[in-house]
């Protein structure tokens, strides 16, 4: 090798040098998106639509501050996703991004319970507390803790959020030890916590503690122009994730994206592409390699616009089948408590559920 550099001129040593640094930096990128992905960092809030451009103008303005922000938004449009790009762009960008799901969280003295998985716990505290246990807000000292589903926290769990939201303090179960809490909160829902207010299902002052800065985030179907955007995106995000070349989307499979209608909002294209940049064996992305609730979506009445025209009737009733089943789904088949979401009686439920055949 050394006998063949001294062969080469002068010039030529210098462009092979620059080769050299060239493909050095190019590994050193790549290097680093792998570790920002594998740590869940360096997120970016994907969009050109002007809606989407105001937000990321909201989330650095907010992020430059200790406000409490609020992230208001439908299942999948990205409020943890959001919550990050806050935090990374903060001055405790450097500090842990914790995220505590307030959905399945119980008021029971156990490893599930609220205070327990917020403050943590100290060995002997409770039934099953083996060993001593650190609660997201310790976990997330100098840096940010995400409150995702805030809306579902018990009313018990409500008190203790706004009482730990206005002391800044806590104490671990089992301990007398007080702790500060230096910490920035974000709290995500994607519920309307108005209403919840009104029907006294979500506490008035815990609303106003947490609604200092808000942030609404539109469904994948309103900003359809970003589709293709965030398609790219994810297709650059699993390329390095599963060590792929995919390089495009066919024709074919762009009309099928842009005429579905996206229930799951971004994360639902997120997981699409990832199905499909593991199916194909080709350097772009096919129809077929789509998951097969795309490659139906037209056959199956369910597209928001179907080709070849349909009454509107039948629009509006796949819509009310929609909106009835994601409901359901969210109550795990509890037709009243899906009602309460949308304000339809028991009654009314059960003859749309017949009538629609869910």
């Amino acid at each position: 090798m050394i006998d063949e550099l001294k062969k080469m001129s002068r010039d030529d040593l210098i462009a092979a040098l620059r080769a050299s640094e060239t493909t050095l930096k190019a590994r050193e990128a790549e290097l680093r998106d792998l570790r920002n992905l594998a740590e869940g960092k360096g997120n970016a809030v994907v969009g050109n639509t002007r809606e989407m451009q105001g937000i990321v103008r909201q989330a650095r303005q907010i992020a430059q501050t200790e406000a409490v922000v609020l992230i208001r938004g439908n299942s999948g449009t990205g409020k943890e996703h959001t919550a990050r790009f806050i935090h990374e762009n903060s001055a405790r960008a450097d500090g842990p991004f914790v995220t505590l799901n307030c959905d399945a969280l119980s008021d029971t003295l156990d490893a599930n319970n609220f205070e327990g998985e917020l403050f943590g716990y100290e060995r002997g505290a409770f039934t099953g507390a083996t060993s001593r246990h650190l609660g997201k807000a310790e976990q997330a000292k100098g840096g940010t803790l995400f409150l995702d589903e805030v809306a579902n926290l018990s009313a018990t769990a409500q008190a203790k959020l706004l009482q730990f939201l206005q002391e800044r303090s806590f104490m671990r179960l089992g301990s007398n030890i007080s702790q500060h809490a230096d910490i920035r909160i974000i709290a995500g829902t994607s519920q309307n916590l108005e209403l919840l207010v009104q029907q006294r299902n979500f506490r008035e002052d815990l609303f106003y503690r947490l609604n200092i800065f808000q942030i609404n985030l539109p469904d994948l179907v309103n900003r359809k122009t970003d589709i293709l955007l965030l398609a790219d995106h994810f297709i650059a995000k699993m390329n390095l994730k599963y060590g792929k070349n995919v390089a495009r989307l066919s024709t074919p499979a762009i009309d099928m994206l842009m005429s579905y209608h996206w229930p799951g909002n971004v994360r639902e294209l997120e997981n699409c592409i990832e199905h499909a940049c593991l199916a194909t064996t080709d350097v772009a992305i096919n129809a077929y390699d789509l998951p097969p609730t795309l490659q139906t979506d037209m056959t199956s009445g369910t597209s928001l616009l179907p080709e070849g025209g349909t009454p509107l009737s039948t629009l509006l009733e796949n819509y009310e089948r929609e909106i009835l089943t994601e409901a359901l789904r969210r109550h795990d088949g509890n037709l009243s408590a899906a009602g309460r979401d949308l304000s339809v009686s028991p009654r009314m439920m059960h003859y749309k559920v017949k009538k629609l055949g869910i």
